[in-house]
């Protein structure tokens, strides 16, 4: 009551300063995490461009070698193809260059037999060639473009230069093979680093947004917990470039044999952010109760800021366990320490919106201890001893069956009847 008392004789110049803060740490975090964002992005860039670079080079040596002399363009252009490929497509990605050559120069050739050359054959080509990968592939992509493709140059260039079919399939095969040689064998990318990189920044702040919801608690300060939860929703961009690389470590891990011995690792860290991403729906849930809860005024107990912060504290040795590939021993045991924060909360005494808090955050610690790899039956285990026994440090459990004899006041004039056992039914004669 008293801080409330304090920040009511505050002057508006005061309250101004206070807000002029809080925006600037905001916009300096923000500016700080597009600052590494930008770094990560040029990294991977540079990765790209050398893997491009060197599957061209390779591409065209291969096809003047084995396919004799001429401009062999295609071989280069489908190897930078596969390699500029969203990484954890460029298996499905080659597949799908190959059937599409294909696909066009069979429709191309066929109906360029039947109907001959000229600008509405070449239309009517194209768009059979492409009817025909839509139906194959059942959505655009690789196969459809270069379905299309190849059957415009068929349509167009095969009358005047004959030939062109045998050399678009090799040259889509030599391409093809040379960008998947160059990213499995000659450059494979680390797999943990690409996926490590790719949680960063959803871990940080996830953590960073928790450990303000539990500031918000502390202070009682219903703004900061509102921006927290707007900081939280902002989150889907970093979560999908998470799910990008949860594919591409994937394939790495796949088609590489030189990483095959971080499979293991992989799985490990994989699995526990299939947790992360659900984890941020409680946060969410967190941090729009905290401002709901402090918008009502209700009771906020000591303990409860600390099992938040304390959720925040698990998530950042989950991600640092899986990258480092060490056990889950000491995740585990912050997460023992949240859901007994959150039981003794309980048993302090919380309002409506802080009851369901403490569920959010014993839903969230059992989600966090299935990311460690427990079993779901085992991590609602865990967390419902450990939170019985945070509330039992407050709320000390009765003695079974202790019965106490309650005395009536004595009445003068007044006499208690003693007390008859029950009567036991009669016998049947």
């Amino acid at each position: 009551m008293a801080d409330r008392r304090a920040d009511t004789v505050r002057s508006p110049l005061d309250r101004a300063v206070e807000r002029s803060g809080h925006a600037l740490a905001r916009a300096r975090a923000e500016g700080g995490s597009a600052g590494r964002l930008r770094l990560r992005q040029m990294e991977i860039t540079v990765v790209i461009a050398v893997q491009a670079g060197l599957a061209a080079a390779l591409a065209a040596l291969l096809a003047q070698r084995l396919l004799g002399p001429g401009a062999h363009v295609f071989a280069p252009a489908a190897a930078v193809g596969t390699i500029a490929t969203a990484i954890g497509q460029r298996a499905r990605r080659t597949l799908e260059l190959l059937v599409g050559v294909g696909l066009g120069i069979v429709v191309g050739d066929v109906l360029r037999s039947l109907l001959g050359s000229g600008a509405w054959q070449t239309g009517l080509v194209v768009a059979l060639a492409v009817a025909v990968a839509l139906l194959v592939a059942g959505r655009g992509g690789a196969l459809v473009g270069q379905a299309g493709g190849t059957a415009v140059l068929i349509a167009t260039l095969a009358p005047v230069d004959p030939g062109l079919e045998v050399p678009r399939i090799f040259d889509a095969l030599v391409g093809g093979l040379v960008g998947m040689f160059v990213v499995a064998l000659l450059l494979p990318a680390n797999p943990i680093r690409v996926l490590d990189r790719a949680a960063e920044p959803v871990v940080a702040r996830l953590t960073a947004q928790l450990d303000a919801v539990a500031r918000a608690l502390s202070r009682r300060d219903a703004d900061a917990a509102q921006r927290a939860l707007e900081d939280l929703r902002g989150l889907e961009p970093d979560v999908g470039r998470l799910n990008e690389a949860l594919s591409g470590a994937e394939e790495v891990v796949t088609i590489a044999p030189a990483r095959w011995h971080r499979r293991a690792q992989y799985r490990r860290y994989a699995d526990a952010m299939q947790h992360l991403e659900r984890l941020i729906l409680y946060a969410r849930s967190l941090a729009r109760r905290s401002a709901t809860a402090l918008q009502y005024d209700e009771a906020v107990p000591p303990s409860l800021p600390d099992a938040v912060a304390r959720l925040g504290d698990s998530v950042r040795e989950v991600r640092r366990a899986c990258r480092d590939g060490a056990d889950f021993a000491r995740t585990r045991e912050l997460v023992r320490e949240g859901a007994e924060l959150a039981g003794r909360a309980w048993g302090e005494g919380v309002g409506a919106f802080g009851e369901a808090m403490v569920s959010d955050l014993r839903t969230a610690d059992s989600e966090l201890l299935r990311a460690t790899g427990c079993g779901a039956e085992e991590a609602n285990g865990m967390v419902r001893r450990a939170a019985g026994a945070g509330e039992a440090q407050d709320r000390p459990p009765a003695r079974a069956r202790m019965r106490r004899t309650v005395r009536r006041p004595a009445v003068p004039g007044r006499t208690v009847p003693a007390r008859r056992p029950p009567a036991r039914p009669a016998r049947p004669g």
